[in-house]
């Protein structure tokens, strides 16, 4: 086992990680941003080492910054957390290269799933259901519409690198595509500086449904359930839940079953999200996530298994510690993701939080790293923490979600507060009724 693991990442994925780390007997280096100086993981973590500036540029995408700081520190390994490096192929191969271990899947495999176009053709000859769409990379607007006029519009274009809804559009109408093309490989070049595009048809009304697995580097692969992911603003994640109130318990453990035989057939190690989109009763492969997600706390709640612990254990060279067997659930989970964000306009909220109070009793987890006095910064992501419930009933984990989100308290900025007791005030939510354009087209279209 390791004996000391540098943590490349910040927040509360950062704290979790280290969390996971120190219940191990693992020492922990931090590295962070001038900006993250004060950060409670930089606090509690047995080093740290500052690695550059403020914009992520500068600190925590800077390479050479972060894998001199394992050098100096002795670090055995380096977990990239969630976001920044944590699908970049080259790092993970850097770090191998440079001696230390990558808490991840291969390079190889990150790159393979990176790419959309090639994730798509990989897992359908592994006998996932996928969407209908391209070839592969569209190349050019003449292309892209004889592949759109084929499949009948409306049509998805979407960016094969990146992800967060960046680089997708739609083109409702043919009069539509060229605009749509044009603006979606522009913003992929800018986002993810790949201008490539793919074409798939457009689901109208899809749930967003993910399958955790993990697998470990002796042929073990498992999953762990379905997380229902369906509650997005601007192909954003909102609100997760566990288990999906749409699937009938022969449709989770098919596709569970599904998924875990696709990774085992990869040789894949480590963590990862096959993620469908549902509709009909028929599940579509949207993509592969190859990292811990925000989101894996309420699989972790529902299964009692602590997954960045098995992932750090798998990277070692360990076995799974458990089998497809002895995987349980128990109960229903939500997570409520609370973003420094105005509740109404969306837009950023960075400051310093005068009063903090998190909810407690039965059934509740906080995973923030925020504290009273502490300075949220405005340079990175608005998320600031998650409150994770636990119930016997998805009715009775509303019912608990709901009084947490009345106890919380967070002054001196704004944040999304009001829009989740708003969301789980609406009765199609209650009933479990949407899909992935419910919030922006119905709850939030309402006056």
């Amino acid at each position: 086992m390791f004996k000391k693991v540098l943590i490349a990442n910040r927040g509360e994925i950062a704290l979790r990680i280290h969390r996971a780390c120190s219940e191990m007997d693992i020492e922990t280096v931090m590295v962070h941003s001038t900006a993250d100086a004060d950060g409670m993981a930089v606090r509690l973590a047995d080093e740290s080492v500052c690695i550059g500036g403020p914009m992520a540029k500068d600190s925590y995408l800077n390479i050479p910054a972060i894998l001199t700081a394992a050098a100096i520190t002795g670090a055995d390994a380096i977990h990239p957390g969630i976001g920044f490096l944590s699908e970049n192929a080259d790092f993970a191969r850097m770090v191998e290269e440079h001696g230390f271990t990558f808490i991840g899947p291969t390079p190889e495999h990150i790159e393979q799933m990176g790419d959309k176009a090639v994730a798509k053709k990989t897992v359908k000859n592994l006998g996932l259901p996928v969407i209908e769409g391209s070839n592969g990379i569209v190349d050019t607007i003449a292309e892209g519409m004889l592949v759109a006029e084929e499949m009948g519009f409306p049509v998805l274009i979407k960016a094969v690198a990146g992800g967060g809804g960046k680089g997708m559009k739609i083109a409702e109408t043919a009069e539509e595509f060229e605009n749509s093309f044009k603006m979606a490989s522009n913003e992929a070049k800018v986002s993810f500086g790949n201008g490539d595009v793919y074409i798939e048809k457009y689901l109208k009304a899809p749930r967003h449904i993910e399958v955790q697995i993990i697998a470990d580097m002796h042929g073990n692969a498992v999953h762990l359930g379905e997380r229902d992911c369906s509650i997005q603003r601007n192909h954003q994640k909102v609100i997760e839940e566990a288990p999906s109130p749409a699937l009938t318990d022969a449709q989770r453990k098919a596709i569970g079953e599904l998924a875990a035989d696709t990774v085992r057939s990869m040789g894949y190690r480590g963590v990862g999200t096959i993620e469908f989109l549902y509709e009909d009763g028929q599940f579509y492969f949207l993509e592969m996530n190859t990292r811990l997600q925000v989101e894996h706390p309420i699989t972790e709640i529902v299964t009692s298994i602590d997954l960045v612990r098995e992932q750090i254990r798998v990277a070692a060279g360990e076995k799974l510690s458990f089998t497809q067997e002895e995987v349980k659930f128990r109960g229903h989970a939500f997570e409520c993701r609370i973003n420094a964000e105005d509740p109404e306009t969306f837009a950023p909220s960075p400051g310093k939080i005068t009063k903090y109070h998190p909810p407690g009793g039965f059934g509740i987890r906080i995973d923030s790293a925020i504290y009273e006095g502490y300075t949220v910064p405005q340079y990175y992501d608005s998320l600031i923490g998650k409150i994770i419930i636990r119930g016997s009933s998805r009715e009775g984990c509303l019912m608990r979600m709901r009084r947490a989100l009345r106890e919380c308290v967070i002054d001196g900025i704004k944040t999304n507060l009001p829009l989740h007791a708003r969301i789980l005030a609406e009765e199609k939510f209650k009933q479990g009724d949407f899909d992935i354009h419910w919030l922006e087209k119905e709850c939030l279209a309402k006056k």
